[in-house]
């Protein structure tokens, strides 16, 4: 026997009309996830577009390593062993393999080792501001490279700012490896957290499809060969993607005490996405033409005004590839 079920949604109760009104239901609505389904496979696909651009936007990329204290207290290893002989049994136990000997870790595993932001603020008379910012500020302070203070920091920001936020896989991972990490950690982060009793009564980072965090991967992905990553889509319409570093690279930077790298390559991922992100923004009409390159010359004023500074030099080879980058695009 074959059964048929045909669901055609619900309405939202919180529209004028369906409370109080029952003779004026509130409009028609699909849960999140069933916009659209493929009968052929089966799967749902989510068919998202941001609705606004705020005057406070914070895009970012994070970077995470296997963390030792999480392997020697999850598998019992000895205290004797070694960060580096604990990260590769770490490996060993999560399906190494001579092709892949470094596979990617469930998030809970690894510890947040950087996270870097490129923020845009639009002033009252219109003046845009852009800086960059990351964590740790201070890669020689053992102190500053606390996994706490990363998170505690980069959350408490979030939450008194409460900027429009963006990232790539931001959804699935890193928001996901941020509420897990702290949670180990024991960090309170309460105005991150809060959520609007309604979708439409204050910004909520915790609602899929909601404005206030953007998954930039979920905009533009589907299954299988629909989806990008960060390093093609953005390559390909003449953004610089990875360059000398590759995530894979991550964790042996950080056990060789590499944090600086770690940084400037997490400070590069940042800008990638920003620049993604104002692509995405003209493609979807926040931007005119002249607009949108007008933001790019923003980043190009801030990439020189930073790489001016020693501590911002690698900053110089991503500006060139951006531009080799732009001189095959024309």
């Amino acid at each position: 026997m074959q059964v048929l079920l045909t669901f055609t949604g619900f309405h939202d109760p919180y529209v004028k009309g369906l409370i109080g009104q029952e003779e004026q239901p509130g409009r028609l609505r699909v849960p999140y996830g069933l916009e659209r389904c493929t009968s052929t496979t089966g799967h749902c696909e989510a068919m998202i577009m941001f609705k606004t651009v705020a005057n406070e936007v914070w895009v970012f990329d994070a970077e995470w390593v296997p963390d030792p204290a999480a392997g020697r207290v999850l598998y019992k290893l000895p205290d004797t062993l070694t960060d580096r002989e604990v990260v590769e049994e770490m490996w060993q136990r999560n399906g190494a393999t001579d092709d892949d000997p470094m596979p990617y870790l469930k998030t809970i595993l690894c510890r947040v080792v950087s996270i870097a932001v490129v923020i845009r603020r639009v002033a009252q008379d219109g003046e845009v501001k852009l800086l960059l910012r990351s964590l740790p500020e201070q890669v020689d302070c053992p102190a500053d490279c606390d996994e706490t203070v990363i998170l505690s920091r980069f959350l408490t920001g979030l939450g008194q700012r409460k900027p429009q936020l963006v990232g790539f896989n931001s959804q699935a991972a890193d928001l996901k490896i941020f509420v897990q990490r702290s949670i180990i950690k024991g960090i309170s982060a309460p105005e991150f957290c809060r959520r609007p009793d309604k979708p439409w009564e204050g910004k909520d980072y915790f609602a899929r499809g909601s404005d206030w965090h953007i998954d930039l991967k979920e905009i533009v992905s589907s299954w299988g060969k629909a989806m990008p990553s960060l390093h093609e889509l953005a390559t390909l319409s003449g953004i610089p993607g990875k360059m000398d570093i590759d995530g894979k690279r991550v964790a042996e930077m950080w056990l060789e005490g590499a944090i600086k790298g770690i940084v400037q390559y997490n400070e590069c991922d940042a800008l990638t996405t920003y620049l993604v992100w104002l692509r995405t923004a003209y493609f979807g009409g926040f931007f005119t033409a002249e607009a949108y390159r007008e933001e790019q010359e923003h980043v190009r004023a801030l990439i020189t005004e930073k790489a001016q500074s020693p501590h911002y030099a690698h900053l110089i080879a991503y500006r060139e590839e951006w531009d080799r980058l732009r001189a095959i695009g024309r």
